[in-house]
């Protein structure tokens, strides 16, 4: 029989546990966009049920049945399963996609055919003994990446380091603040993409699509920069660490890029260029 989550008491995760209580069956419900943060669900019957799109952050869902759950997000975010506890729980089928499993526990947990395509993972985050996660489709430290469609994913802050991103499609994407360390990006498309604030210090970007990124304040030591496709509109205001091999090869592109807008920051390439820190 679960148990109650003290440190949750709303109206919602009380008639929850109650339902489970009184021996009721929650298959199927639905509980979608919803913030049962800690709640005590181990064991439950959560067959289908669809938490999409709700914060179940610290919850106990220790041996829980989530066979084909949904916790997915159809636009930026999935469910917030930070630090949950999912040890021994069968998620056969379910759909992960774009969830937070940072800080989350999910040993002896079983994964057949459940689906993780850009659920994001930390250094903290425990997976099954011999589960591949780094090529799983999930994002975190380490990931296979290459050739990915992360076009308009909410990256924020996302650790990232020493992924392969490879001919990933990042188009308008939003790694403001994201660590990016030692990744390779080489032949990604870039254009449009928030990388605000973020960490790319030994990055890879040779060959890739720079149309309209926004670098402000991104730390870009030690990246390679090396046969940019398009620079056009690129905001590199107050950056950090743009060798000056790399800074001559951006102003080596035609007069057009170098004064084009960025319609976002509204500063253009080569005047960006000259607020460096």
């Amino acid at each position: 029989m679960p148990t109650t989550a003290s440190s949750n008491k709303s109206p919602l995760a009380a008639n929850i546990i109650a339902k489970l209580q009184s021996g009721n069956n929650l298959a199927h419900a639905d509980y979608s966009n919803q913030d049962l943060y800690a709640i005590a669900l181990n064991q439950a019957n959560l067959e289908q049920v669809n938490f999409s799109r709700s914060i179940l952050t610290n919850a106990d869902l220790v041996g829980a049945n989530l066979t084909k759950a949904n916790l997915r997000h159809t636009d930026l975010r999935g469910a917030n399963l930070t630090g949950a506890n999912l040890t021994g729980a069968d998620l056969t089928g379910a759909y992960l996609s774009r969830a937070d499993l940072r800080q989350a526990n999910l040993n002896n947990a079983k994964l057949q055919d459940t689906q993780f395509k850009v659920t994001i993972y930390d250094h903290e985050t425990l997976f099954p003994e011999g589960f591949n996660y780094q090529s799983s489709g999930a994002v975190g430290p380490g990931a296979n990446l290459n050739g990915a469609y992360l076009n308009t994913a909410n990256l924020r802050g996302v650790n990232l380091t020493g992924a392969k991103m490879i001919g990933a499609y990042l188009s308008g994407a939003d790694l403001t603040g994201a660590i990016l360390d030692n990744v390779s990006f080489s032949s990604a498309n870039l254009q449009k993409a928030i990388m605000t604030r973020a960490s790319l210090r030994n990055a890879r970007l040779g060959n890739t699509e720079l149309k309209g990124v926004d670098f402000r304040g991104a730390d870009l030591t030690g990246a390679i920069l090396e046969n940019l496709q398009n620079i056009a509109g690129a905001d590199f205001s107050l950056v950090r660490g743009l060798s000056e091999q790399a800074r001559s090869a951006i102003l080596s592109f035609p007069a057009p890029d170098l004064t084009t807008w960025n319609a976002y920051t509204r500063c253009n390439t080569k005047d960006s260029l000259e607020l460096l820190h």
